[in-house]
């Protein structure tokens, strides 16, 4: 007789179905299904000249069966994530045992990211997880070979700082000169169009050429502060400023010298002033941006907006580090003046040593990828990394490795945003087309309701907490593929849970999907459902969302992935 797997609930109906429904086709099939005489009469009588004829449709019918339950079953598999199978995060405990006594994982990292990635990290150890998650360490890396790496990474991230403050000292000197009125002419006209380009704000309106960045900076929209509307211009079109610095014979030589040498900066360091692990963790993007020198006119507005962005940011993250929490007012108004920080005088004083952390490390970034350079939602991505890396140093290479593909994000061009939204959209197409046909009605079909959540991936719609348990996830995903144990330990298990690239984008397509009668039923314009996204803050359960985003990678993996590369 033949038995089918154990399963329950709605699958244990559907799959005792199939094989009724199997059961039945065989007495069809061997003629008897009107005479009352059941397979298993026709099994035990041997005198039946149709024997040998149900033995083999038998046979034939038992490997239909297994291929329809597989087959059935396979989109339902528990994920890591649903309630039944969901793990606690990784404990202090288990971290330990991780390691040989070089320092090196057990298993190349394997078990490390599968328990990352069923259940997160526990904030005791977050400091030592992450910069493996963010690529900072390779995972095949002994704890010397990392204790010489960090050293390096943090020469090299002073180096950084001390650019950022010749270019800083640069503009500061710049504007004493032009309020003394010691300059000449040519000077104020060229740097008073990007230092004081806020008095023409109000008459000039140019913003990202996107429908949805307003949906993503409603507050911009909103504010009476003139500082607000230069955020949304700066962000955007007019984000880097090219202006043409005119020749000058000051005869304040030492200013003038100031000025030449932090007129542009490159991140660009020979290998021999680096170790050979430096080099070889080089980031493509950095490459990218190496020919590509930091101009004091770029720094100038960026330095502008990061400072707008850095006062701004809220305080969720306090709870979650209790010692910056109750940092001292001296240390907080020191690392305030230490990155020419100002305008806090209504900050707490831990509000103020974040803000001051933001403003040194974004500083930092824009001249180490100076094609980016700085954009409005950065320092979102930022805000959790420096809660849980108390280094400055430490917390900059985090960023690094987290912004090699979320850097994409903040390209003008946009061409990683459309290519990612694009992936969305298809997404929702293969599962529900239904949805998606009303999506081409409004003329939404290319998902740009969902702009907000792909820029600043998912950290405005979810708590602070919910936001690091999913980026946890992502990095273990994203850690699996760079260190290619997607090809061979975790294929072995691909149908219950693969690894991908875009785990972000199939839990943005999942959180859509959640709505979806709602969207077909009610929603008559894409503006409708720009603002059910945003009703979606502090409503949405991580978990679900990553069981939900399971079962469409389970389904939809093979027919919406290729390699993405930004």
């Amino acid at each position: 007789m033949l038995s089918l797997p154990f399963t329950t609930g709605a699958n244990a109906v559907k799959d005792l179905s199939i094989y009724k429904l199997s059961a039945r086709f065989i007495d069809i099939l061997a003629g008897e299904g009107g005479a009352g005489v059941g397979t298993v009469g026709m099994w035990t009588d041997s005198s039946n000249p149709n024997a040998s004829v149900v033995v083999a449709v038998t046979a034939v019918a038992g490997i239909v069966i297994a291929a329809a339950v597989f087959y059935s079953n396979r989109g339902h598999l528990n994920s890591p994530w649903s309630r039944s199978r969901r793990k606690p995060a990784l404990s202090p405990e288990q971290w330990k045992l991780l390691f040989t006594p070089e320092g090196k994982f057990i298993c190349g990292g394997v078990k490390f990211l599968k328990k990352v990635r069923s259940g997160g990290v526990d904030p005791s150890i977050r400091s030592e997880v992450w910069p493996f998650l963010l690529g900072v360490y390779e995972l095949n890396s002994s704890e010397e070979e990392r204790r010489k790496l960090r050293t390096e990474k943090r020469k090299e991230y002073e180096k950084l700082r001390r650019q950022c403050k010749q270019l800083l000292d640069s503009n500061n000197s710049l504007k004493v000169k032009e309020s003394s009125g010691d300059n000449k002419i040519e000077d104020n006209e060229n740097h008073s169009h990007v230092i004081d380009s806020a008095a023409d704000t109000e008459e000039d309106t140019s913003t990202r050429n996107s429908p949805c960045w307003k949906e993503m900076n409603p507050s911009a929209e909103c504010s009476d502060d003139v500082s607000s509307a230069l955020l949304e211009k700066d962000a955007g079109s007019e984000r880097v400023t090219d202006v043409k610095t005119s020749d000058t014979d000051s005869s304040d030589s030492d200013s003038d010298s100031s000025v030449e040498v932090s007129q542009t900066f490159t991140t660009t360091e020979s290998t021999e002033e680096k170790g050979p692990e430096v080099a070889s963790n080089a980031d493509s993007s950095k490459t990218e941006s190496q020919s590509t020198p930091t101009k004091k006119e770029d720094f100038t507005t960026w330095q502008r907006i990061i400072r707008l962005d850095a006062i701004r940011a809220n305080g969720e993250w306090v709870a979650y580090s209790p010692a910056q929490a109750a940092v001292s007012a001296e240390r907080a108004m020191s690392s305030a003046e230490a990155v020419g920080l100002k305008d806090y005088d209504h900050l707490e004083p831990c509000l103020i040593f974040h803000a001051a952390r933001l403003v040194a490390i974004l500083e930092a970034y824009a001249v180490y990828d100076p094609e980016i350079g700085y954009c409005q939602g950065m320092s979102d991505l930022l805000s959790p990394i420096i809660t849980v890396m108390e280094e400055d140093h430490d917390a900059f290479w985090c960023f690094v490795g987290f912004m090699k593909k979320a850097r994409h994000n903040f390209r003008l061009d946009e061409v990683g945003i459309r290519r990612q939204l694009n992936r969305v959209s298809t997404i929702i197409k293969c599962k529900d087309s239904r949805l998606f046909k009303h999506l081409e009605k409004l003329e939404a079909e290319d998902c740009f309701f969902v702009y907000r959540m792909v820029v600043v991936l998912f950290r405005r719609e979810l708590t602070f907490e919910q936001t690091i348990c999913l980026w946890e996830v992502m990095w273990a995903d994203q850690a699996a593929i760079r260190a290619g144990i997607r090809k061979s330990a975790w294929s072995r298990i691909r149908q219950s849970a693969p690894p991908t690239e875009d785990l972000l984008l199939y839990a943005i397509a999942a959180s859509v999907l959640q709505r979806r009668k709602l969207i077909i039923e009610k929603y008559s314009s894409m503006d409708e459902i720009i603002r059910e996204c945003n009703s979606m803050a502090g409503h949405l359960d991580v978990w679900k969302l990553l069981d939900d985003a399971h079962n469409l990678v389970i389904n939809l993996h093979d027919k919406v992935e290729t390699p993405f590369d930004g």
